[in-house]
């Protein structure tokens, strides 16, 4: 018999598989973050989960890193000696998408904006829980395989704009605009179901693949960078409860 997958424990006592390849391969992540202790926690955590970890101190060993190992994950650090996380994050996503977990000292709110508008699909503020790292690293790569999987012929149209689950793409008067893949499946989700108000633990558990309570400012700046992508007005924010869509229409 083989060795046992190894597994990852969650919050609320959740215990699920560490998550693999489709081939069956181990995972690789790449962690860029120049505070050496940091990064070799992480990266030490990460392995004893079972994922196959190099770490680069800087923007450009990043970049070569992830060109070299084409990863499965990137852990980013913001402030990055040489190039910082934002142009990092912007290079390794030009010609093949990759979840990235940006990983910031700071709290500025338009840093963060930035970071998940150039690509970034979550994103942790110093110091954090190492458990919940783990937590949304697991739900990244989850989600990430659960969106290639996917074969939804629905195109959902919300005023001017249009989403394509089988291409993924989005155009707004006609116009295709980018969409990070989370960005993506957020709006999708919302648009699929109009009129209905989602509270920001039902789109972590259901977008992102988690729910902790720190995770509410991952939800609320997502759909800040959508409003300023597609519409000012697409999302209704629901005071004290969500957010919505009020209008779509879906055709096969």
């Amino acid at each position: 018999m083989g060795t046992p997958a190894p597994v990852v424990r969650i919050l609320r006592g959740v215990t699920l598989p560490a998550p693999r390849a489709r081939d069956g391969l181990v995972r690789t992540v790449v962690v860029i973050e120049d505070e050496q202790p940091i990064a070799e926690a992480v990266a030490a955590r990460l392995r004893s989960e079972g994922y196959r970890v190099e770490i680069a101190a800087d923007g450009p060993a990043g970049i070569e890193a992830c060109d070299r190992l084409q990863p499965d994950l990137v852990v980013l650090d913001l402030m990055l000696p040489r190039l910082d996380g934002i142009e990092v994050c912007k290079r390794i996503q030009h010609d093949r998408p990759v979840p990235v977990l940006m990983l910031t000292a700071r709290d500025s709110e338009s840093d963060l904006l930035v970071g998940l508008a150039v690509g970034a699909d979550d994103y942790m503020t110093k110091p954090f829980s190492m458990r919940e790292l783990i937590a949304r690293v697991h739900a990244l790569l989850r989600r990430a395989e659960r969106a290639a999987d996917t074969t939804l012929p629905t195109v959902v149209r919300v005023g001017d704009v249009e989403l394509d689950a089988t291409t993924r793409r989005v155009r707004v008067d006609g116009e295709f605009v980018h969409l990070t893949p989370i960005e993506f499946d957020l709006v999708h989700y919302l648009a699929a179901r109009p009129g209905r108000v989602s509270t920001r633990e039902e789109l972590l558990a259901q977008v992102w693949g988690y729910d902790v309570p720190s995770g509410a400012r991952t939800v609320d700046s997502h759909i800040r960078t959508i409003r300023r992508k597609l519409h000012p007005e697409i999302v209704r924010t629901v005071h004290g409860v969500g957010y919505a869509i009020e209008e779509a229409s879906a055709c096969a």
